[in-house]
């Protein structure tokens, strides 16, 4: 080494290559995608920006102050604009990039992609609620698939060990991130169907960016879970993120572990259900004890004395041969009286019959003696006949000259007709009583 080349001090080279970097570049503006997004509980904000084919990446930092003008939230895989300036994180010398300002520039390649898909198997029906299965509520055996040096799956082994140590865990392992996961989770779930007494499965993994969780957005790991043999619950990254396995899940949990808590109710609520059913039924067992107890009482009480029941059925033959007795002069009491009645009856009926006949027949006479010819006769008429004695109707068949009977009311004439004067069709008639004027 020469000896005129200065030596720096680490510290003092950082340092000069972050002033070079802020003289140099100054205020600079840049577009890419963002990875890794997350708030820390200081509001400071911490993430990645990836080039869209992920040939390059930039660590970026956003202060609680420019964290706190953001109109939207920032999301893994959107495309954004920043405008910031360079510098160096002096304990790591790391570039990053110091954001004072974010806006939203597009959904970026991922974001894209994922919208397109979810589209795609949203129309083919694969996240219609109406196909999700119900969870099992008491399992016995789950399949857990994740990978085995995976964080979630300690979670989920303690959560259930916590809460349910008598279900039995089948790990079903399998990458969660990279090139091969999708191929290897596929395999991993449909084993898991396959597996003798397993009731239910859990997709699980940690959280992370939407590059590292994007396995789980893999069209063949979606259809794999809904082809699924057994219920699924997909429990994949932190609460905030989403992937399409979830919609196509029969239950999502937010955390691996909740997915733990969701898969298998607490022991200690399953004892507890337990001891109050054996407490209700002891309670019916002892109450129908107690019932059948009393009836053997009542059923011993009236074995024990049988002489009582003899002398309740003797007093009811004899209230019965006492009814019988006077059954029949009573009923022929009632039965004399009614011929009594009905006797009445009939008479009371004869007579008034009786009357209205007699009413009749002299209504009847009235109305013959008042048809008799002999009173016409009285009255003055004549009924006159021809030679035969047939009654004569009309002038028609006379001739003058005839001789004709008139028979009055004492006797009988002979008579000559010595004209015949038929009357004319327009003359009025005469009444009966009224004889022709002038004749």
């Amino acid at each position: 080494m020469p000896a005129t080349e200065p030596i720096w001090e680490v510290a003092a080279l950082v340092r000069a290559v972050g002033e070079a970097l802020q003289d140099g570049f100054g205020a600079v503006a840049v577009r890419g995608e963002l990875a890794g997004f997350t708030r820390a509980a200081s509001g400071h904000c911490y993430f990645n920006l990836r080039a869209p084919e992920g040939e390059a990446g930039l660590r970026c930092a956003m202060f609680r102050r420019a964290a706190s003008l953001l109109d939207f939230s920032p999301r893994d895989g959107q495309q954004v604009e920043l405008r910031g300036r360079l510098a160096i994180y002096e304990p790591r010398g790391e570039l990053q990039m110091i954001v004072e300002a974010m806006r939203p520039a597009g959904e970026g390649r991922l974001m894209e992609q994922f919208l397109r898909l979810k589209a795609k198997l949203q129309a083919e029906g694969l996240f219609d609620p109406a196909r999700r299965r119900p969870v099992p509520a008491f399992v016995r055996r789950i399949a857990v698939v994740t990978s085995p040096a995976a964080a979630a799956l300690r979670d989920v082994l303690s959560a259930l060990a916590r809460r349910a140590p008598q279900v039995e865990v089948i790990l079903c392992p399998a990458a969660v991130q990279g090139a091969e996961a999708p191929a290897q989770l596929v395999r991993a779930i449909a084993a898991a169907g396959q597996v003798e007494g397993v009731e239910l499965l859990i997709v699980c993994r940690g959280g992370g960016s939407l590059e590292d969780l994007w396995a789980f957005n893999d069209e063949r790991v979606v259809r794999a879970i809904a082809a699924s043999a057994v219920p699924v619950i997909c429990g994949v990254g932190h609460e905030t993120d989403t992937t399409l396995a979830d919609f196509a899940a029969d239950l999502r949990a937010p955390t691996p572990t909740a997915a733990a808590e969701l898969a298998a109710p607490p022991r200690e609520d399953c004892l507890r259900t337990l001891q109050q059913l054996a407490r209700r039924l002891r309670q019916r067992v002892q109450a129908r004890l107690d019932g059948e107890a009393q009836r053997l009482d009542r059923a011993a009480l009236r074995l024990s004395r049988p002489a009582d029941a003899l002398h309740a059925q003797h007093r009811r033959l004899a209230l019965l041969a006492q009814r019988h007795a006077g059954l029949p002069a009573a009923r022929l009491m009632a039965e004399r009286a009614r011929l009594e009645r009905l006797a009445q009856r009939l008479t009371d009926a004869r007579r008034q019959r009786q009357i209205e006949t007699a009413r009749r027949l002299e209504l009847l006479g009235a109305r013959l003696a008042a048809l008799d010819p002999q009173r016409v006769l009285a009255r003055g008429y004549a009924l006159l006949e021809d030679g035969q004695g047939r009654p004569l109707l009309s002038v028609d068949g006379v001739q003058a000259g005839a001789s004709v009977g008139a028979r009055l009311a004492d006797g009988r004439l002979a008579l000559q007709v010595t004209e015949v004067c038929p009357r004319p069709a327009k003359e009025k008639a005469y009444p009966y009583n009224e004889p022709p004027s002038g004749r």
